[in-house]
């Protein structure tokens, strides 16, 4: 999108403030959602954390913790995502590298251990196999005695977005977003702490999407699972207020924090004129940020703790509710202990030094923000359109409009580096250099360890409760029951997260 040099007061002329601008707090929610923002209370400073075992994850938990971190945040390895228990060939090479291997209950309680979970709020990073993972983590609060509706956090629970850009899908479209619907309604009746969505944007723009295909794709994906709820029976007043969303924050500085404020308008007005809310709190666009990780670079790594300061201003004074800010090694690496340190000093410094939390939205009337963030909303608004007349969301997953659009962006992006001489320090300017960075790495005898593990695991389960509660689980399949209650059950009976995925693909099919 061209910007302009100069912005003066003439490329505001005909702005309307009462239904643009609007106070802090009231809608359409362009200055942010409460009226205080942060002069009353910060963001929550969630790094997101996992890799491993779970002894090893804990660890980085309580380090975390320990230097002032004020929410967890949980990243699963692959097989785990994809529903393969750690001892399956198709996860061999795979465990622990990018998160923590979970595939049994006693997994979770270790993940867990010491930290207290009606105190500490917890996101997971977890969709195709979101169900069982946080009937896992029901049951952890259960064992040490702390009550469901006492719980906080968020679960991803966003399978369209797997579709669209990462890729980590399991079973099909359909089932996918029912399974992600139960979810939502078990949360509703059962855990009213819970966030039980968090509509990702991020990965999108991790993909190659632009601000704008960032923002339509990921309302899209809302549109989808709100829609499907209110076929479920749900009232939109009683869910919309719980609704949360996940971007990336990128290197375009004005852009990005133009693009939170234009998220926060088009949000309302979807709710308001789409679905007829009438709480207010149904029309407030709640989000955790996390600085882009495709904007690192292994070339002189220390560089990205500059790009990750700016991104992460972006998203304060954008109007985040929570962020994770990228360890400077994370191009080469799971991050270390004093990378993942040097991240959260980078919130703490801003938060704590530089009194940008004194101001709400202190960019607000600015005739370059005001007229970026038009831009962007018309710009997001004309894509959702063309979503909508192709037949949606889902429709548009299927055809792979959506992909397409991505796929092109993120060409485009590459060839400004490649052949328009776009700088990256380090990579392209002023020179290549030598990688020589330490990286942090685990255990290599992590596999064998952990089939060990599944092994004697397996060998002390009373199988006669455990096939029960799955035949139980297989039968509820093939109707429309919320299958919630049936997976807790499962778990609760020692099954493996194996073991379900294995009996919901035998039902479902898996996507191709």
């Amino acid at each position: 999108m061209e910007r302009k040099k100069l912005y003066t007061q003439k490329d505001l002329e005909g702005f309307d403030h009462t239904k643009k601008l609007g106070e802090p707090g009231k809608y359409p929610y362009t200055r942010g959602v409460y009226p205080t923002m942060y002069t009353e209370r910060l963001w929550t400073m969630r790094q997101y954390a996992g890799f491993g075992t779970a002894r090893e994850t804990n660890k980085r938990f309580r380090y975390l913790l320990k230097e002032g971190q004020t929410g967890l945040s949980v990243a699963f390895d692959l097989p785990t995502q994809l529903g393969y228990d750690s001892d399956n060939p198709r996860a061999s090479g795979e465990i622990g590298k990018v998160g923590v291997s979970v595939s049994a209950l006693p997994d979770m309680v270790e993940i867990f251990s010491g930290i207290p979970l009606d105190k500490v709020s917890t996101s997971m990073t977890i969709n195709a196999t979101a169900p069982y993972i946080l009937a896992m983590y029901i049951l952890v609060a259960e064992k040490g005695t702390v009550l469901e509706k006492a719980l906080r956090g968020t679960v991803q629970n966003d399978p369209l977005k797997e579709f669209l850009a990462r890729g980590n899908y399991v079973f099909g479209v359909e089932p996918s977003v029912k399974l992600a619907i139960d979810i939502w309604e078990y949360c509703i009746k059962n855990i009213p702490k819970w966030n039980f969505v968090s509509v990702s944007g991020y990965h999108i723009r991790e993909a190659g999407a632009t601000a704008v295909q960032e923002l339509a794709l990921t309302f899209s994906d809302a549109i989808v699972y709100v829609e499907e709820a209110i076929k479920r029976g749900l009232k939109v007043d009683e869910f919309a207020p719980r609704i949360s969303f996940f971007f990336g924050a990128h290197n375009n500085f004005l852009e990005e924090i133009s693009k939170f404020r234009a998220a926060r308008r088009i949000w309302a007005r979807i709710m308001k004129e789409k679905f007829n809310v009438k709480n207010p709190k149904s029309q407030r666009l709640r989000f955790h940020t996390q600085t882009c990780g495709s904007t690192l670079t292994a070339q002189e790594p220390e560089n990205n703790i500059v790009r990750v300061t700016l991104q992460a201003l972006s998203s304060i004074i954008g109007g985040t509710q929570s962020l994770h800010t990228n360890s400077f090694d994370e191009a080469l690496s799971l991050p270390s202990e004093k990378s993942v340190k040097t991240a959260l000093r980078t919130q703490q410094i801003i938060a704590y030094e530089s009194e940008i939390p004194e101001m709400i939205d202190p960019l607000g009337g600015s005739y370059c923000i005001e007229k970026i963030t038009d831009e962007l909303e018309e710009a997001t608004y004309a894509l959702l359109e063309t979503i909508e007349e192709k037949g949606g969301g889902i429709e548009c997953i299927k055809s792979g409009f959506s992909q397409k659009v991505i796929e092109e962006s993120a060409y485009q992006y590459q060839l400004s580096i490649e052949r328009k001489g776009k700088k990256i320090l380090g990579l392209n300017y002023p020179k290549k250099e030598k990688i020589e960075t330490p990286i942090f790495q685990f255990s290599r005898a992590l596999e064998k360890e952990r089939n060990d593990f599944l092994k004697e695991y397996r060998k002390k389960r009373n199988n006669k409760a455990l096939t029960s509660a799955l035949n139980t689980l297989r039968e509820k399949l093939k109707t429309k029951e919320n299958l919630m209650p049936y997976f807790i059950d499962s778990v609760r009976h020692n099954a493996t997260l194996g073991e379900i995925t294995d009996i919901l693909i035998k039902e479902y099919g898996t996507h191709d």
